[in-house]
């Protein structure tokens, strides 16, 4: 069954005197670095079948957070540890490339993914139609508004039938239309006893996605539990 559960997690990173960031490498070569945790002392358990909507200021650590679950950036304290298939998208230009088509950059996403080839030449007509976007899907990403670019990775992400769903603020650059696809999506990987955790400051939207919240300031956090008790206590800080 799908988990995700973080214990003590930290999440730190290193800047340049520039305030450019640095790899740990390059931080023991360099004089002049300074350091910000991200994450300091998270620790929370996610179950199946829950939906949970991270909110807090900008700079919170909820984008933090969600590369963290999804193994983008390693632990520099505590752990994560996840189970189940991993389905993210972590950026409202969802990772396209911008000279390839809407078809070519979702080839490219499950390859990634690494789905085998014959699943992903059945999955792209499955994309095609999820994407809702006709023959824009066979012109080149670069003339994509940033809806349609999110539209694309979301299908994919989709149609690989993810067992844990994480969302970063990308469903907030789509349309009302595409955003009730989000919703029946989520509503469906939860319902399967799958997870879902968004990231936003479209706070109707999260409430109709996730009954938990959990509310993040300054790399810590502040509450957990169900959704419009956290939304309350952030909305009267």
């Amino acid at each position: 069954m799908p988990s995700v559960t973080c214990e003590s997690l930290g999440v730190r990173f290193q800047f340049d005197r520039e305030q450019r960031p640095v790899t740990p490498v390059l931080a023991r070569l360099r004089r002049g670095v300074t350091e910000s945790w991200g994450l300091r002392g998270i620790s929370v358990t996610i179950g199946p079948g829950e939906a949970v909507a991270l909110i807090g200021p900008s700079g919170a650590g909820k984008s933090t957070l969600l590369r963290a679950i999804a193994g983008v950036l390693p632990p520099d304290d505590g752990t994560v540890v996840t189970s189940g298939r991993i389905g993210a998208l972590l950026a409202t230009d969802a990772g396209l490339t911008g000279v390839l088509t809407g078809r070519e950059n979702a080839t490219l996403i499950a390859a990634l993914a690494g789905l085998p080839r014959r699943r992903m030449e059945a999955l792209l007509s499955s994309v095609a139609s999820a994407s809702g976007l006709g023959p824009s899907f066979d012109r080149p990403v670069m003339s994509y508004s940033e809806g349609m670019r999110a539209r694309v990775g979301f299908a994919v992400v989709i149609e690989a039938a993810p067992d844990v769903l994480l969302l970063d603020e990308v469903h907030e650059a789509l349309d009302h239309e595409y955003r009730e696809v989000v919703e029946r999506a989520a509503s469906a990987i939860v319902a399967r006893g799958g997870i879902v955790i968004a990231a936003g400051h479209d706070h109707p939207l999260l409430e109709r996605i996730a009954e938990r919240g959990i509310l993040l300031e300054c790399g810590t956090l502040v509450a957990d539990g169900p959704f419009t008790d956290v939304q309350a206590r952030y909305l009267a800080t």
